[in-house]
């Protein structure tokens, strides 16, 4: 039975007036993933790992914009909006209160992974009553803020089309929908999304809604999913205050994509750093345990925005086509460039990493020389922090550290003294320069692929 706080261990009867009360046990800790540059470090990847042991595996923010490859027994799943740890039958996966969800794309997800072999997974997934609904006009007014802007500006933000933005949009301004209105009465739900589309149309008289096609729709989704939905908070807590389980959070996007904390204005519409953790799923700070930034052994970043140690060249064009570079939402070609330190170290500043993971260090294989970022510099001077401002961070120029490639083939290596010392010098100086452990390396896209240091 749960007991109230308030009450004194081995005790039935509340804390007399005046006597101190038992401080409440912490419960247990949250291992959470985050993305430490412009999203695709290979994020999936890490959760994955830790998720074939973990009881939860939790997403908190953003929604189907994100895009996780996880590959298990040579078969090669995507993810957007489910947590990746759906693939352990064993786990329970859970999205957040502070995830939009678009039903028709999470649905269409799981029946599409189901057909690839993943099995059972609606029984597996439990979904925040407080989470807000991204609508099908949400998905087309995204196009059209977009295309406005580009008309406007000469330039767009480079968004997945997906809603995110506007369904977060509606979010702020009090006018959303959420998964409990939705399960709640359907002719008062029915009333506020008609009011929400009338409100979508004063702005942009070009929107065609079907709204009672859309109904219809939502009616057939909202029992669907009936089974999965639970009061977020208190099954969180549950979890936390519960027996020891293992809890996992995969962050989706990353800090430089962080609404705060990104390169503003092309990021993304959510927190995507440690805060949105707890914001997301209603878990306390004193229940944060190990925080895991993932990097890659070099920078990518898709869209527009400033991108100091990008290479508009064969350099770039190499890790490119080595490394695959296209985005699994978009199917766009990722911008690539050396690894910034700069922007890794702002990371840990904001996320307070407990250690690393550096992925695709097999990309750099073939390089006779490699450079990292560590510093930026201002009309010739060093600036010790990473600017706010894009005209500043479009002028800034990197200053280098270059290495001799090893010009090795690493995709073999599984533990640390497999590597050349040429590669294992770059990732020691990489730990160094940030200030925190790398806990794994990866060479490659399987599981077996993870080198795990300690």
């Amino acid at each position: 039975m749960w007991k109230s706080p308030f009450y004194q261990k081995n005790s039935n009867q509340p804390a007399a007036a005046g006597q101190k009360r038992p401080r409440s046990d912490a419960g247990n800790k949250v291992t959470v993933v985050l993305g430490a540059q412009w999203g695709d470090e290979g994020k999936g990847k890490v959760v994955d790992l830790l998720a074939t042991e973990a009881d939860f595996v939790c997403r908190c923010q953003g929604g189907n914009n994100a895009g996780h490859t996880v590959v298990v027994d040579g078969k090669e799943y995507d993810f957007h909006l489910l947590p990746s740890g759906i693939i352990n039958p064993k786990s329970i996966s859970l999205i957040g209160n502070g995830v939009v969800i678009h039903l028709p794309g999470l649905f269409e997800e799981g029946d599409k992974n189901e057909k690839k072999g993943l099995k059972g997974w609606e029984k597996r997934l439990i979904v925040s009553d407080r989470a807000h609904l991204v609508f099908d006009f949400h998905q087309v007014v995204d196009g059209l803020q977009e295309t406005e802007r580009q008309a406007q500006e000469g330039k767009n933000i480079g968004t997945t089309k997906k809603g995110i933005g506007p369904a977060y949009s509606s979010k702020a301004s009090r006018t959303g929908l959420r998964v409990c209105d939705l399960l709640g009465d359907f002719k008062d739900f029915s009333t506020r999304f008609k009011n929400l589309v009338q409100q979508y149309q004063s702005m942009y008289p070009s929107l065609t809604v079907d709204v009672e096609d859309q109904l219809k729709k939502l009616k057939e989704y909202a029992e669907r999913l009936r089974p999965m939905v639970r009061d977020g908070v208190y099954y969180m807590y549950e979890a936390l205050h519960g027996p020891p389980k293992k809890i996992l959070v995969e962050g989706a996007n990353a800090a430089l994509l962080d609404i705060d904390f990104g390169t503003y204005p092309f990021v993304t519409s959510s927190n995507c750093t440690v805060g949105g953790a707890c914001t997301g799923l209603g878990i306390p700070p004193m229940n944060i345990g190990d925080v895991f930034g993932v990097a890659k052994a070099y920078t990518t970043r898709v869209g527009i925005g400033a991108f100091p140690t990008e290479q508009l060249n064969a350099i770039g064009e190499l890790l490119q086509t080595r490394g695959h570079e296209v985005g699994v939402t978009t199917g766009r070609k990722r911008r690539c460039g050396w690894l910034d330190l700069v922007i890794v170290r702002y990371a840990h500043m904001i996320n307070g990493f407990t250690a690393i993971a550096l992925t695709k260090l097999d990309i750099l294989d073939v390089l006779d020389e490699i450079k990292v970022g560590v510093a930026y510099k201002l009309n010739g001077k060093r600036i010790p922090h990473f600017p706010a401002n894009m005209d500043v961070l479009h002028k800034v120029e990197v200053e280098y550290e270059t290495f001799p490639g090893w010009k090795t083939d690493t995709s073999a290596a599984r533990k640390w003294n497999d590597l050349p010392a040429k590669a294992q010098n770059y990732i020691r100086f990489i730990e160094n320069h940030i200030g925190v452990p790398i806990k794994w390396v990866g060479v490659g896209k399987s599981r077996e692929c993870m080198i795990q240091m300690f």
